[in-house]
């Protein structure tokens, strides 16, 4: 307590600026404090998770590589007995071979998903570490398959369920579905209370909502 406030229990008006000035001050920098870091925690994570990213698509070409190179078509090799084996399938369609011999049409629309993706991330519309995560998984995914459309004109799988009857799949198809999962938990639970606040606050509208 000063000395003012001793004797008489009145401070001067120049006083009670001084400690007012020093209150905003304290808040406004806390406020800076928390966002800076935000901030450059989004751009770490862009690092990290494309890093990432481009690891599991090398891991998804490594694989296909190694079966192409080992396995003769439709020939199988047990990966977990039981469980899980390997086997060459060549698939000329989308999931559950559907659009079969639309070569151009599943490059075209796989790249348009693929474009909407980094569209996203470079606008830096996603910035949760969830989400940016998501869109690494899809891409990663995305381009794996497109590559071996591209050049190939057919996707490898190598992926057998042996415990149930389902689709042979490979490793980028568990991205995609991963990082779909990984998007629409993201997109429902968390991006309204994060990546949309901070973009209405930057921009004042809402991309998602488009308003």
């Amino acid at each position: 307590t000063d000395s003012f406030t001793r004797r008489g229990g009145y401070a001067p008006p120049a006083l009670h600026f001084r400690w007012t000035s020093c209150i905003l001050v304290a808040i406004s920098e806390t406020e800076t404090g928390l966002e800076k870091p935000l901030q450059k925690g989004a751009f770490m994570y862009y690092v990290i998770f494309g890093l990432l990213g481009a690891a599991l698509l090398g891991a998804d070409q490594w694989v296909k590589a190694w079966v192409v190179g080992h396995l003769q078509m439709g020939e199988t090799t047990s990966l977990f007995p039981g469980f899980l084996e390997l086997m060459r399938v060549h698939n000329y369609g989308a999931a559950w071979s559907s659009f079969a011999g639309q070569k151009w049409l599943l490059l075209g629309v796989t790249g348009v998903i693929l474009a909407a993706v980094l569209w996203v991330l470079a606008r830096r519309i996603v910035r949760h570490p969830l989400g940016i995560c998501a869109c690494c998984l899809i891409l990663s995914g995305g381009i794996g398959n497109i590559i071996d459309r591209f050049r190939l004109g057919y996707v490898v799988d190598m992926l057998d369920c042996t415990f149930i009857a389902f689709p042979v799949f490979n490793v980028a198809d568990c991205f995609v579905v991963c990082g779909t999962i990984a998007a629409l938990v993201y997109y429902i639970w968390i991006y309204p209370n994060t990546d949309a606040k901070n973009w209405e606050k930057d921009h004042g509208t809402d991309p998602a909502q488009g308003k």
